[in-house]
């Protein structure tokens, strides 16, 4: 896609500099999302797995973790729970920024869920990290999370710098 491109898509648009800011880093923060879950060394993406690997029991690995969780350690506990709400807050904010359509509290949580189904399914598929149904209920709170967090400065700038 060239730049020219780009350009004249902004000029067509009704989108404004927030928007537009905020679609660039939408898109850089997928592709950061993507990078964690599929195929980074850290958290040991880059070996496929021999078999499938899924939890469909809400809230099993949650409890595992905290169970073992001075065996798994301190740190792999607190990444597991709050690294996947985490990681979701972001997604939360910006989607109603982008689109005026995204600004319903169940739309951006359907979109979160629907995003963090895709990334587990993929994960389940390819044999890379494992389908976890916690990690989706984890999400989709990182998710809501964010979309509060974008309500709560909309009604700060309605108030303050919209008059």
């Amino acid at each position: 896609m060239s730049f020219s491109f780009v350009l004249e898509l902004y000029r067509r648009c009704k989108m404004k500099k927030i928007q537009w800011g905020t679609v660039v880093f939408l898109i850089i923060y997928l592709m950061v999302l993507a990078y964690v879950c599929f195929w980074s060394e850290g958290y040991g993406r880059t070996e496929v797995q021999n078999t499938y690997r899924y939890n469909l029991v809400p809230f099993k690995e949650i409890m595992r973790f905290y169970t073992y969780r001075e065996l798994v350690g301190i740190q792999a506990f607190l990444l597991n729970l709050f690294g996947n709400v985490l990681a979701f807050i972001p997604f939360g904010v910006m989607v109603p920024i982008v689109s005026r359509k995204n600004r319903k509290f169940f739309r951006v949580l359907g979109l979160t869920f629907l995003l963090s189904l895709f990334i587990e399914c993929i994960q389940l598929i390819f044999k890379v990290g494992s389908f976890d149904v916690d990690d989706l209920i984890l999400n989709t709170l990182g998710g809501v999370i964010g979309y509060v967090v974008f309500w709560l400065m909309n009604q700060i700038r309605r108030q303050w710098f919209v008059k």
